[in-house]
């Protein structure tokens, strides 16, 4: 590269930065690094929604799904913007962080409180765990936010 060709790459690099923003090709460029880190993260479970509806009289909304996490998997540690129901509908041994396994039965029930972190969990041994969960959030926000 000599002198004379410095401005011709600076002239093109300000071009290519121009239309980068100006056609929305950067929105273009977030969204598909967004989808595909959101579909990274939600690699490891199955969550398959049943019905969302709202909560009358109130800003919150009822989500019902089933969770199904695979066996070698895990279910990251998180929590949520309002009340979490769980019931097993097909039970599996959990391998705690500290490497502690336990028994994770069909027809067990759990209730996880607003903002108070949970999972964090593998489903250890051959058996897909499988969870119907009912969830009663603020509406607008993520149902489920990792924590850090």
């Amino acid at each position: 590269m000599n002198t004379y060709s410095i401005p011709f790459v600076v002239a093109k690099s300000a071009e290519f930065i121009h239309r980068f923003f100006r056609e929305g090709i950067m929105l273009r460029y977030l969204a598909l690094i967004f989808f595909a880190l959101t579909c990274a993260a939600n690699a490891q479970t199955n969550r398959t929604e049943l019905k969302r509806a709202d909560l009358t009289g109130t800003n919150m909304e009822i989500i019902v799904s089933v969770v199904d996490v695979a066996p070698g998997n895990n279910l990251v540690r998180h929590t949520h913007h309002g009340e979490e129901a769980v019931y097993v509908l097909e039970g599996a041994t959990l391998a705690l962080p500290d490497g502690k396994e336990v028994p994770f039965p069909t027809g067990a029930v759990t209730i996880n409180i607003r903002d108070v972190p949970h999972g964090g969990f593998k489903v250890a041994g051959d058996k897909t765990l499988k969870m119907l969960t009912v969830h009663i959030v603020d509406k607008g926000k993520p149902m489920m936010e990792p924590v850090k």
